[in-house]
């Protein structure tokens, strides 16, 4: 009776192995390792030999654990390769920190799957990424992410620091000069720096995709123009009625800016009196959010000098920014900006 020729075992012994399967492991850059069922190696790959300065002699039917005086003798680790093949899982990505006798500490990724044979038999194919250099440099950049955070920071507040001092000289120049002309150029500049310097002491300078709460950032904006511009001098609030949402720091910047512009007119213009109320609404709905900003002063009126053209041009324009819908309603009664996003 004649038997079929014996098959070579493609994951076997290379003295008995297939010829093209050890080819292949042996060009894999990763050390590769065949365990038997009771996770003994089996045979191991040119580059596992290399990497941790062993032999095939040393490793053959040696238990995984043994290798290296035991320095592969992790009890983590050891669990989860026992439930790999009684278990049919898989091991994936798991990662080693440990000092290795002929490597020193390293941080090795684990991956593990059971070969299951026609007979019955089976095996496990186990890989080794060595991951140290790529945690070293994930570790700097994280670093020096943190570093660049704590300077932007820092450079955001001596930025915002300065603007308010010079806004503040600007006030000071206002009130010496005799021409009602240059007083009211140095209190509108006054204003539009101290609106910019309001945005960015606010703004956390984390990154541009970075987003903020537009609730909280607008509530922090009016009690900044609520402590600059009334203090305890006049019987004038601001309030803040926001929804959750968030937007972008890049749109945060030009709703800021709109704001503050705003609020800082109002407050400039609609109450001769003295008295008066600001409100600012917020409400969002997925990506849609509606702004409003409201005053229950005289009402807006061309003919008062200063409410026409820059401001006007200035809210304009973050409006075009923003890609949103703006509407003025007016009255005798108080004044209301919408600002719709998106525009319809």
């Amino acid at each position: 009776m004649n038997h079929p020729p014996k098959i070579p075992d493609p994951l076997g012994d290379p003295q008995e192995g297939h010829i093209l399967t050890r080819a292949i492991i042996d060009t894999v850059r990763e050390p590769l390792i065949v365990l038997d069922e009771h996770l003994r190696v089996v045979t191991a790959s040119r580059s596992f030999y290399t990497k941790f300065n062993i032999t095939h002699e040393e490793t053959r039917n040696k238990l995984f654990y043994a290798l290296g005086n035991g320095e592969w003798n992790i009890p983590a680790l050891k669990k989860l390769l026992e439930e790999v093949i009684p278990k049919n899982r898989t091991v994936e990505d798991y990662e080693v920190v440990h000092e290795f006798r002929t490597l020193g500490t390293r941080a090795m990724l684990i991956n593990a799957r059971e070969i299951h044979y026609d007979n019955d038999r089976k095996k496990m194919l186990l890989s080794i990424i060595d991951v140290t250099d790529r945690r070293r440099i994930e570790h700097r950049l994280e670093k020096l992410s943190e570093q660049k955070s704590i300077l932007l920071k820092e450079m955001s507040h001596r930025i915002a620091n300065s603007l308010q001092l010079i806004s503040s000289i600007l006030l000071l120049k206002a009130s010496t000069v005799s021409s009602d002309e240059s007083r009211h150029d140095l209190e509108d500049a006054h204003e539009r720096i101290l609106s910019i310097a309001t945005v960015q002491r606010h703004l956390d300078p984390a990154g541009l995709d970075e987003s903020i709460r537009v609730g909280p950032y607008l509530t922090s904006l009016c009690e900044s123009l609520t402590h600059s511009m009334i203090g305890g001098r006049k019987p004038i609030t601001i309030t803040v009625h926001a929804e959750e949402g968030t937007i972008g720091s890049e749109e945060a910047v030009s709703l800021g800016l709109f704001t503050t512009e705003l609020v800082i007119n109002s407050l400039r213009h609609a109450f001769p009196g003295g008295t008066g109320a600001v409100e600012i609404t917020y409400k969002a709905n997925g990506i849609k959010w509606v702004l409003q900003i409201s005053d229950n002063g005289i009402g807006y009126t061309p003919s008062i000098k200063g409410q026409e053209g820059l401001g006007t041009s200035i809210v304009a324009s973050l409006a075009n920014q923003l890609n949103a819908q703006l509407v003025r309603e007016s009255s005798p009664k108080g004044t209301t900006i919408t600002l719709s996003y998106p525009n319809s």
